[in-house]
């Protein structure tokens, strides 16, 4: 019989039960967090590190990106931000500019509060 971590349940259940916004904003979030990484290593001369970090923000924002409903206008906009984020994360791992990643960090926490907005006022009672 296999012995479960009562953490890791707890974080599947989680996942598990989220709105489809809820799970966006959390997305927003450990991008955000994946990219702050990445300026601490790049900063500390830690590049291999940084890249993990800046794989990990990437396929986050390709995941976004893919999950997009391309039948809604605003979709395509989002798709070239989207877009417009992973090649700046591209140029990051090339230069390891943490100038780059200050730049779009801010836009990729405004995007997570506009959603987190959303979702509070669609399930608003």
């Amino acid at each position: 019989m296999a012995i479960t971590n009562p953490y890791e349940q707890y974080k599947k259940q989680s996942v598990m039960t989220m709105t489809q916004g809820e799970l966006v904003v959390q997305l927003f979030e450990g991008c955000s967090k994946k990219l702050n990484a990445a300026v601490y290593y790049i900063e500390n001369g830690e590049n291999s590190k940084a890249d993990e970090e800046l794989y990990k923000a990437q396929r986050i924002i390709n995941y976004l990106n893919a999950s997009l409903d391309r039948s809604v206008s605003i979709s395509n906009e989002l798709s070239s931000l989207y877009d417009f984020f992973v090649r700046m994360i591209v140029k990051t791992k090339i230069k390891y500019d943490v100038n780059i990643l200050n730049d779009i960090i801010p836009m990729i926490d405004g995007l997570g509060d506009s959603f987190r907005e959303a979702e509070r006022i669609v399930h608003q009672k």
